[in-house]
């Protein structure tokens, strides 16, 4: 059987970033260090990664795009190119949810946790909301893809029952101050999507066929995309 590479698209979060995995292995990956720079920067990424790699795109066998939830443009740009390039190579897509991703990328790092643990990632969606699952050590869904807005009470539920919580992502970081108090939360600063948190995920699905149409999809947006007109000045 012939080397499978695919390459991964990251667009769902501030930060913008693209992977190439070769057998579900990570060879290499390009981070854009500067937020939301998705539309100026995607197409420069790609082709530097392959570059890097010393790979034709002719040789890709998959093309992956993280599918939400997260943010609207990002995510519009990200499936845009996916949808591209697989049109021009004649390749797969294959979407991973945002969360998943995520999730198996922090439990690469993580080491070894309890079974009292649950695992809240999550993407900012503004003020006090974010966009979150929550999953045990063992990968079960405890909660599936929600919106919550955010407050002192959110998660008594599951502290009373005796678990610790570990939040991370880009819409953890803006809780570790109103949290940091209770031991049993402990928000994992720093830790954002990226494209090679999907390359283990995607090499399963294309062995077992899961795929996307390319002609229908559309991204995970969660929530609409609310388009808010301007204030009119008084004096007008």
């Amino acid at each position: 059987m012939s080397d499978i590479y695919i390459l991964s698209i990251e667009t769902a979060t501030p930060l913008c970033s693209v992977s190439l995995a070769k057998n579900g292995v990570t060879l290499h990956e390009i981070v854009g260090e500067e937020p939301n720079m998705h539309a100026s920067s995607l197409t420069l990424f790609i082709d530097q990664l392959l570059q890097k790699a010393s790979l034709q795109m002719k040789y890709l066998s998959a093309i992956t795009v993280s599918k939400g939830p997260g943010s609207y443009t990002g995510l519009r740009i990200g499936v845009s190119a996916a949808k591209g390039l697989c049109y021009a190579l004649d390749i797969p897509m294959i979407a991973n949810n945002t969360l998943d991703a995520m999730y198996h990328g922090f439990m690469a790092i993580s080491g070894e946790l309890s079974d009292k643990t649950l695992l809240f990632p999550m993407i900012d969606a503004r003020r006090q909301e974010v966009y979150t699952q929550v999953l045990d050590s063992q990968a079960q869904v405890i909660e599936s893809t929600k919106a919550l807005i955010v407050d002192a009470t959110s998660f008594d539920a599951y502290l009373a029952d005796g678990h610790h919580l570990i939040f991370f992502g880009s819409g953890a970081d803006k809780f570790d101050e109103q949290f940091h108090a209770n031991p049993a939360i402990q928000v994992a600063l720093g830790f954002d999507a990226k494209a090679s948190f999907q390359d283990a995920l995607s090499y399963e699905k294309f062995q077992t066929g899961e795929f996307e149409d390319v002609a229908y999809f559309e991204p995970y947006y969660l929530k609409d995309f609310m388009v808010t007109a301007p204030k009119k000045s008084p004096l007008l």
